[in-house]
């Protein structure tokens, strides 16, 4: 998804309503309060500005008094700049984490949802990395935004402030250029220029970043995908000495940053050269302009440092675009990423939604039965899987899939409401305890052990007589110490171990109806046949559908689906 010009309206209309969220009374508030600061903020710089002319009027007229009196009134001007300044800093940093904490809740929430995580990976579209879009882009768009906001608004007020200053020190000067006038204003107008033409050699020496930056995101976030992919497929990396292979993609994948480094390294170059020596001729400019009418005694020592103050912040003011110029980038390369992620689970929502005859039709129903009805089960692209299934599953039966086991785990999914894509009607029993074992079960990092087996639960959930007499059972004794243990279980864990933690989630939750997909792969034939008849001997009731690679798998069951 290509950047559209209108990515600041997405934003406002999507970010925005944080302002109208539950807490806008404290929001609102709390804006309020950072625009009062600023204003504040701008009152001491024209302080600061009078009383660095009455200090240097003073030095001039060599009067030790009014020397004395600008100390004493530096001091509470000090006092007034630090308690104006913190409070600022307080205020701008509580509305940043606010507005982060507003925008992640609602992007995650989005996310999150109903499965949308998974069917957003399978939608084409610029939004990969979801994990780095909410965590660090989110960030960098809310406190970009208020950062560039403040300083913009803090440049309007200045600009307004200083201008007025400027105009009354410049008095009126006589040019005789084809024919003679008078000119009011003119360190104005020569700031303005000086500003504008800056502002544009500073804009085009800029574009080259902003290209660069946008390129730097998308190669960070593609390397840290593949080290994350390599730590969650370790085994099977090492089990199949992929190790040669992984080096080279990550090669090739680094090789990018690098790249991309280069870009960025050379667009810097241009920009530091430039802002190196805006930043010196900003220094020197404005008292070589105002100098001649010191010179010939039109104003005082105190007028000049006053008028070269005024024109400096006059021209920073005129400068913030360039000033800004990778912050912006920045800020907007972030926007664009969150909003492709939004744009993204947008359109899942509203291909779900829609009446298309490619969607596998799931319902509700008032029976206990599980029931697939003209199912037919294809690929997002369009290929069909298998077609024309027709069953009927009944409380109490045990199903085993065979055939393709790929599809058997696509079939899954749809019954899960996962995958739609397909035609036909699945109709769910009416209890809707519906318990699925993937391959590997989900234990959450840096949990406790008992937290990660109870999970989507609270640790709570059961108690500690329950878990102990489980783990036995599934023959995990040696782990029962481990209980209130936080560690990373995936790493710590083998894959035997992960399996048979499942099966103890399995049995503390007792769910009526059971979706088995090669949960214990990594088992023997024994461990494998013990964990079915663990099933049958525990939950006698329930009904389960099985995807496995077990021989004798079939003396475990009562029906089979071909697919």
């Amino acid at each position: 998804m290509q950047p559209t010009q209108g990515f600041f309206m997405d934003f406002v209309r999507f970010a925005g309503r944080f302002w109208f969220s539950e807490n806008k009374g404290t929001i609102r508030l709390s804006t309020a309060f950072l625009i009062g600061l600023t204003v504040l903020q701008i009152v001491m710089a024209v302080l600061v500005n009078k009383w660095n002319a009455a200090l240097f009027d003073a030095i001039e007229q060599h009067s030790m008094s009014g020397l004395t009196r600008q100390i004493l009134l530096l001091l509470v001007i000090m006092v007034a700049n630090i308690a104006i300044t913190v409070a600022h800093l307080t205020v701008k940093r509580k509305l940043m984490i606010d507005w982060r904490t507003w925008l992640t809740e609602k992007v995650t929430d989005r996310w999150m949802n109903d499965g949308r995580h998974y069917l957003v990976s399978h939608m084409p579209g610029e939004h990969d990395n979801p994990d780095e879009r909410i965590a660090e882009d989110c960030r960098i768009a809310t406190e970009s935004a208020i950062s560039l906001g403040h300083s913009l608004f803090y440049s309007c007020l200045s600009l307004i402030s200083f201008t007025q200053i400027l105009w009354s020190l410049s008095g009126v000067v006589t040019v005789d250029f084809i024919f003679e006038f008078n000119l009011h204003g003119h360190l104005v107008w020569i700031a303005v220029i000086y500003a504008g033409l800056a502002s544009w050699l500073g804009w085009l020496v800029g574009i080259p970043l902003t290209r660069a930056t946008n390129a730097n995101q998308t190669a960070e976030a593609n390397f840290r995908s593949g080290l994350i992919d390599a730590r969650e497929n370790s085994q099977a990396i090492a089990l199949i000495e992929g190790e040669s292979f992984e080096k080279k993609r990550f090669k090739a994948l680094f090789d990018q940053i690098r790249e991309v480094w280069s870009l960025q390294t050379t667009a810097w170059q241009y920009i530091l050269a430039f802002s190196t020596g805006y930043g010196l001729l900003s220094m020197a400019f404005p008292i070589l302009v105002s100098s001649p009418r010191y010179i010939t005694g039109a104003i005082t020592l105190g007028a000049l440092m006053q008028s070269a103050q005024a024109f400096q912040e006059m021209a920073s003011a005129l400068s913030w675009p360039i000033n800004n110029l990778a912050s912006i980038a920045l800020w907007r390369a972030s926007v664009e990423r969150v909003l492709n992620l939004i744009k993204a689970l947008d359109t899942v929502d509203e291909e779900i939604t829609k009446p298309e005859h490619h969607w596998i039709v799931v319902e509700q129903t008032d029976k206990p039965v599980l029931a697939f009805r003209d199912l037919t089960i294809a690929k997002l692209n369009g290929p069909v899987l298998a077609s024309g299934i027709n069953m009927e599953i009944e409380q109490g039966d045990h199903v085993l899939i065979t055939g393709n086991t790929f599809t058997g785990a696509k079939l899954f999914r749809a019954i899960a409401q996962l995958r739609p894509w397909g035609t036909g009607k699945i109709e769910l029993p009416n209890d809707d305890r519906l318990f699925f074992m993937p391959p590997r079960p989900h234990l959450p990092a840096n949990l406790s052990l008992r937290e990660a087996i109870c999970y989507p639960q609270t640790g709570i959930s059961f108690t500690d007589e329950d878990l102990k007499r489980t783990l036995k059972i599934v023959e995990l004794e040696h782990l029962i110490d481990q209980l209130d243990n936080v560690d990373i279980w995936t790493r710590s864990l083998s894959r035997e171990e992960q399996q048979r933690l499942g099966m103890v989630r399995l049995l503390l939750n007792k769910p009526h109806w059971i979706f088995i997909q090669e949960a214990f792969d990594s088992l023997d034939a024994l461990g494998e046949e013990n964990m079915l008849r663990l099933i049958l001997q525990h939950l006698p009731n329930a009904t389960f559908l099985s995807i496995t690679k077990l021989e004798n798998a079939a003396m475990f069951h009562k029906k089979f689906l071909e697919l």
